[in-house]
């Protein structure tokens, strides 16, 4: 709840006049309680994970012909029934969640020290935080699914999300709880640590499952823009390690790739490539295996 009963005492607040996406901010804002903004969080996770994974599932039941010469496993065609079924079970966490954030809420004020009034963050500002966070949260998860690889933390949690072998973008949240919890924590480390303010927040996480999603999707587009990151793993690089299933022992950062360089965990993935470039005989897979030595060259150049 923003402490300014009108727009005037805003603007005399900041000693300037308020942008327009902080007027915007004000409107919606001004009279609804922190602890209402903070459960924003859920329902914002909740609708792109509906959405986002939507038309790849769609186009690969009823036009395939449109999706599959991009698929990375593309003999393995999940039933309509399976991503249905993976995405109702993950979505029954996100009714929990807003439950759970409004007893916690509380505390993670205390913790997060999100802000939530005027003024809003700068560009510069909100790409410095979620560059930092992005590190952070790479770096974290890979010792964390590194764990979970172990013999007991597979067999106990980890199984749980390798049931896709080839997975769908339905399963970037089908894991068991202890799972979504343990890596919650370096999705919140970035935010602990470098506090933000809550529209940083949102934008933070909202990317990081749209990227979850793209990373377990099965597809890999050569004009996807996210070719563009550097070091950025993507689809292909992840798709192996759901297909090796619990013996995989590589390729477990979540975002780029470094940590998997510099530990020696990305070594397995080339020959993924070159056998699905061999059983599938497919350019794409040509295109992958160009893309993944280049890439690779540069890293050690």
């Amino acid at each position: 709840m923003i402490p300014y009963a009108t727009p005037a005492e805003a603007e005399a607040a900041l000693g300037r006049a308020m942008t327009w996406a902080e007027a915007a901010w004000y409107q919606y804002s001004a009279a609804m309680p922190d602890s209402w903004l903070h459960c924003h969080t859920t329902f914002i996770l909740f609708v792109i994970y509906t959405i986002t994974p939507l038309p790849l599932v769609v186009l690969e039941q009823f036009a395939p012909s449109v999706v599959l010469p991009y698929k990375l496993q593309p003999r393995v065609r999940l039933p309509l029934a399976a991503s249905l079924r993976c995405y109702m079970e993950a979505a029954c966490f996100f009714p929990l969640a807003v439950g759970f954030q409004l007893v916690s809420y509380p505390a993670a004020v205390k913790i997060l020290r999100t802000r939530m009034g005027l003024p809003l963050p700068s560009v510069r500002e909100t790409i410095a935080q979620l560059v930092v966070y992005s590190l952070m949260e790479d770096y974290l998860s890979y010792w964390i699914h590194r764990l979970l690889h172990t013999q007991w933390g597979y067999e106990k949690i980890h199984r749980v999300h390798h049931e896709f072998t080839a997975p769908t973008g339905f399963a970037m949240s089908y894991s068991h709880w202890a799972e979504n919890l343990f890596l919650s924590i370096p999705a919140l480390a970035g935010p602990v640590i470098v506090p933000c303010h809550i529209t940083t927040q949102w934008l933070w996480f909202s990317i990081r499952l749209i990227e979850g999603i793209n990373t377990h999707s099965g597809y890999h587009f050569p004009f996807s823009p996210s070719k563009l990151i550097p070091f950025y793993g993507g689809a292909e690089y992840h798709d192996y390690h759901h297909y090796a299933g619990g013996r995989s022992q590589s390729n477990f950062a979540p975002l780029f790739t470094y940590c998997d360089y510099i530990y020696r965990t990305d070594k397995v993935s080339w020959w993924f490539l070159i056998y699905t470039m061999l059983i599938y005989n497919n350019k794409m897979r040509i295109y992958i295996y160009i893309y993944y030595k280049m890439r690779r060259y540069i890293l050690i150049c």
